[in-house]
């Protein structure tokens, strides 16, 4: 790797983990950086994270999934997801009030989690692969916060912000991975008290299963693998929606149970 590139790797994590401590927005760093590709944007993500377990004194706790939907790849003009890294600070409690005073402009998902008893190391995972790996699932809700302003972002922007990771929470209480049909699971997704999205597993790529065996493949060409203990969450099952204060979220999955989380100033 050029010295250069190390100097762009390290100016572009700094800005964007202090936009993240400081709640401020920062502008897309592709016009800045023209040189910035998916690559470079996955150098700079796993320099975020080094630094931030370094100064927030915490650890890698697993993997998120990103741009799992067709819409939402059809959008971004990308024909692939993305992946980032869940941290343990980023874990929230069920049950507990979630202050939005640290975020720039939350927004929340529904989503899958998987937890994995085996190590899955690519490159040739399948689906069977992952649900053969797999502890236990759960309903999660994923609460995204782009550092970039009015989420104006291309894809190596946002896979260098860790792909707008911020903060997760899933249910305590966990489901065999054999008892549900997690394609045909349906998902109900509601906003005090509010439908706002119905949905079923498929909607992440045909098979949230599939999101995950992706990420184990591309996880390998980094020297990287999904390791035991680690929980992934595999997709949005919907779209993003805008947190505001006093708002109550709630997810609710045919055969693993629901999920709610309440947000304040």
């Amino acid at each position: 790797m050029k010295a250069v590139e190390v100097d762009v790797i390290q100016k572009i994590a700094t800005d964007l983990f202090e936009a993240e401590r400081n709640a401020t927005e920062v502008d897309k760093f592709v016009d800045q950086y023209p040189e910035l590709d998916v690559e470079l944007g996955y150098d700079i993500q796993e320099a975020l994270i080094e630094k931030k377990c370094k100064e927030e004194n915490t650890k890698i706790s697993g993997r998120k999934l990103g741009l799992t939907s067709k819409a939402k790849q059809e959008m971004m003009g990308v024909h692939e997801p993305s992946y980032g890294v869940l941290l343990e600070n980023m874990q929230l409690n069920e049950g507990e009030p979630i202050s939005i005073a640290p975020l720039i402009h939350p927004k929340i998902e529904p989503e899958i989690a998987f937890i994995f008893n085996k190590e899955v190391k690519g490159p040739s995972i399948s689906v069977t692969d992952i649900l053969d790996a797999t502890a236990y699932i759960a309903p999660a809700m994923e609460i995204i916060d782009s550092r970039y302003r009015n989420f104006n972002f291309t894809l190596p922007d946002v896979i260098a912000d860790n792909s707008s990771s911020s903060r997760y929470i899933f249910g305590e209480k966990l489901y065999k991975v054999e008892d549900v049909d997690l394609r045909l699971m349906g998902m109900v997704f509601k906003k005090n008290g509010e439908i706002i999205a119905t949905s079923a597993g498929a909607a992440v790529m045909g098979h949230p299963a599939r999101a995950v065996a992706w990420m184990a493949n591309k996880l390998v060409e980094r020297g990287q693998t999904i390791k035991p203990g680690e929980i992934v969450l595999s997709g949005a099952l919907s779209e993003a929606f805008t947190i505001e204060p006093g708002d109550h979220f709630s997810v609710s999955f045919d055969g693993i149970g629901s999920l709610e989380a309440s947000f304040t100033e």
